[in-house]
């Protein structure tokens, strides 16, 4: 999904001033990040014209599908003008919101995995900073040099055993098997479209769902209610739902996909506490912009509400964790550090997608002394990565 509409100026007490910001982003909207759902259709549907079998919603999905892949040719997976303007107005905002933080001639970190949609996100989001107050100062790096906090699922042996092990994957299996609904892609294929198994043909309903779902990411208008009835898209958004939630996220199966999050959320805390100890106090921000698989273990690490659920019931998880809330395009968490103007001590409100979030579920609270949040925060890391 694309970033949600933020109407709505962030408002805090008067008593506290903005000073400092850790922001951690993935990159905005997309083309198809691989063709390989859109091929996998396109065999599927040019197989069912061949043999007759192919409807005339067919034949509409198999435009739309060739529309899709000519447009995505040499573009798989870069950032498109939407994605550009989803950062430009998160950074347009985070200006306006905190104007105090970047009012002076602080320097702006940024940095970036070496996708090159995460580099031109922190490119897109630094470039409009500069366009509001252009005396700061920018340094941005951008490479493998960062996957240790923004792709350690590339590189964290742990979680390279995870993936290798499988374990998340009879769960997975179990329940696509069961939940995953094939009425739709026979809507296309024709009744008479004969399946390799039946497992074929659930990944041809998975394929179809996840080109049609991917279309306003890449700028072109919604068609889901062309093709699919809301159980039929809401089943088939649950698998991949589960699918993320499985391999990208503390579980009962494992806390390893959480885990790997440990080095950026020291890296937080160390460049929040430089600021406050006045050893980095000439930095106003530090921007980091990677992948969902970047945001999803770090707040379920973090045991943020709604980002973090266990249960052994796995059909009950699309009703507690959900991808398009967690992980839009250009989702982001922002760790904003304030001043108090009476006492000098400083606080920190997190949000995400820029809504605050509770840290202390049921207590209503947003603003937490900076120390108390900085315990929690190690709290969280297991003792073998601090």
């Amino acid at each position: 999904m694309p970033y949600p509409t933020v109407s709505a100026q962030a408002e805090y007490p008067d008593s506290l001033t903005p000073v400092f910001i850790n922001h951690v982003g993935r990159h905005g909207a997309r083309y198809p990040s691989s063709a390989s759902n859109c091929l996998a259709l396109q065999r599927a549907l040019s197989h069912a014209d061949s043999t007759g079998t192919i409807t005339a919603l067919g034949r509409r999905l198999r435009t739309l599908n060739e529309r899709v892949i000519a447009l995505s040719n040499n573009r798989w997976g870069a950032l498109d003008s939407l994605g550009v303007a989803e950062q430009a107005g998160i950074a347009t905002r985070m200006f306006y919101n905190y104007t105090e933080v970047f009012s002076t001639e602080g320097v702006v970190k940024a940095l970036s995995s070496y996708s090159p949609r995460a580099m031109m996100s922190m490119y897109a989001f630094t470039h409009q900073l500069d366009r509001m107050n252009n005396r700061l100062t920018f340094t941005t790096t951008t490479g493998r040099i960062n996957s240790a906090l923004m792709r350690p699922f590339d590189i964290d042996k742990d979680y390279l055993d995870f993936r290798k092990a499988k374990t998340w994957e009879p769960p997975y299996a179990e329940y696509v098997a069961k939940a995953c609904p094939t009425t739709a892609i026979k809507r296309v294929l024709g009744e008479n479209y004969s399946f390799a198994s039946d497992d074929d043909a659930r990944k041809l309903a998975l394929a179809e769902y996840f080109v049609v779902a991917g279309l306003e990411a890449m700028g072109l208008p919604q068609q889901m209610d062309v093709y699919f009835d809301n159980a039929e898209a809401n089943a088939l958004w649950s698998c991949f739902n589960i699918r993320q939630y499985l391999q990208r996220t503390a579980t009962t199966v494992s806390t390893v996909p959480a885990d790997i999050a440990s080095a950026l959320v020291l890296d937080i805390i160390e460049t929040t506490d430089n600021f406050i100890s006045g050893k980095d106090a000439g930095t106003c921000a530090v921007l980091r912009f990677g992948h969902a698989e970047t945001i999803m273990p770090l707040v379920s690490l973090l045991r943020f509400p709604g980002c973090y659920y266990l249960t052994n019931y796995f059909d009950t998880v699309s009703g507690h964790w959900r991808d398009f809330e967690i992980v839009p395009m250009a989702s982001n968490v922002q760790f904003i550090l304030f001043k108090s103007r009476k006492t000098g001590r400083f606080y920190l409100r997190v949000d995400l997608n820029e809504k605050p979030v509770e840290l202390r579920k049921g207590d209503n609270a947003i603003y937490y002394p900076w120390g108390e949040v900085r315990r929690y925060m190690m709290n969280c890391v297991p003792l073998y990565a601090q």
